[in-house]
């Protein structure tokens, strides 16, 4: 049987675990030019909360009665399709689910021998190139420019922060507790730490970013947006990757209110997303593992096991309960 987590009803505020179904269906037969693939670890990523609500977004909402979506990872167990075969292992979009028929498309061939598969989604999989991508394209970052990175110690602002680092810049990360700040200085390598739970944020980056904000890498918005948009530097890139602090708003998300720094300062503020760089996803992966193999990029995913643990697992997320890539194993 095939266990799969389905959307029952679309949340107001912090999902509920009434919020999907658990289901047991048989495992899907497949056609000729289908594969299908026994997932062993899925992804689990701020964005799919804002997957589950019906609005205009850059990719369609899941729709009730849907299969969460999620990226996965796993092994081709059986295949018809030419590209494929049995014993490849595979990342794609293959749900919260254990198994999944697909006739290969957006799925690519992954190299279990040169890296764990969680890695695969995370490091080198949607949240690492969403750090490159973001850092180096949209924040544009110049040696010995000043890096501000929020949410700094997770899957992507654990990244960002590397990879600003290996570029020569200055990294300050803003993180929730001491435990999490100082993981960021004695193993990412960041020049500073502000724990937005126990410190004065704006009296944090004032200190830590004394000439100003070069970039600033925003995965939280509110409130912590409108600080560092008060301190920008002259020409500042501000790169808007997510808003984690607004995702389960159950009142209007609050907007910055210091934009006129962004007049004042020349400076620009740029959203963006990652899929808008799937041809360039390889060119990414190529130069992050040669990082990881010389040292120079640390890579951690917080893995969970059990599909029945889909809920509490996801509320980890919000939470703050884990560092790095947030990974679910749903194979058993």
């Amino acid at each position: 049987m095939n266990k799969q987590i389905k959307l029952a009803h679309r949340p107001v505020g912090l999902p509920e675990k009434s919020t999907w179904n658990f289901e047991e269906n048989p495992i899907p037969a497949i056609q000729e030019g289908e594969i299908l693939v026994r997932i062993d670890y899925v992804s689990l990523d701020p964005a799919m909360r804002g997957w589950l609500n019906d609005t205009r977004s850059y990719i369609p909402p899941v729709q009730i009665g849907e299969v969460m979506r999620a990226g996965s990872v796993g092994e081709v167990i059986e295949s018809k399709h030419e590209h494929f075969k049995e014993g490849d292992f595979v990342y794609g979009t293959g749900g919260v689910q254990q198994y999944i028929a697909t006739d290969g498309k957006g799925w690519v061939k992954v190299d279990p021998e040169l890296a764990p598969l969680p890695m695969y989604l995370g490091t080198l999989g949607m949240p690492g190139f969403t750090a490159y991508f973001g850092l180096l394209d949209v924040g544009k970052p110049k040696e010995g420019d000043t890096v501000l990175v929020s949410g700094a110690a997770g899957a992507v602002g654990s990244i960002v922060g590397q990879i600003a680092k290996i570029k020569g810049c200055k990294v300050v990360g803003i993180a929730g507790g001491k435990e999490k700040c100082q993981y960021l200085v004695d193993k990412l390598g960041y020049d500073a730490a502000i724990d937005y739970k126990e410190e004065n944020v704006r009296e944090g980056i004032k200190q830590h970013c004394p000439k100003g904000i070069d970039v600033y890498f925003d995965n939280v918005g509110g409130e912590i947006l409108d600080l560092a948009l008060a301190r920008l530097a002259m020409g500042a890139r501000v790169v808007i990757c997510g808003a984690i602090s607004q995702y389960n708003n159950t009142t209007a998300i609050k907007g910055p209110s210091n934009y006129l720094s962004l007049l004042v300062n020349r400076a620009t503020m740029q959203g963006f997303v990652v899929f808008d760089y799937s041809k360039r996803y390889g060119e990414a992966a190529k130069e992050m593992a040669q990082w990881i193999q010389a040292g120079k990029l640390y890579s951690k995913e917080h893995v969970e096991s059990g599909i029945e643990n889909f809920h509490d697992t996801f509320l980890k997320l919000f939470s703050g309960e884990k560092k790095g890539k947030l990974v679910l194993k749903v194979s058993e």
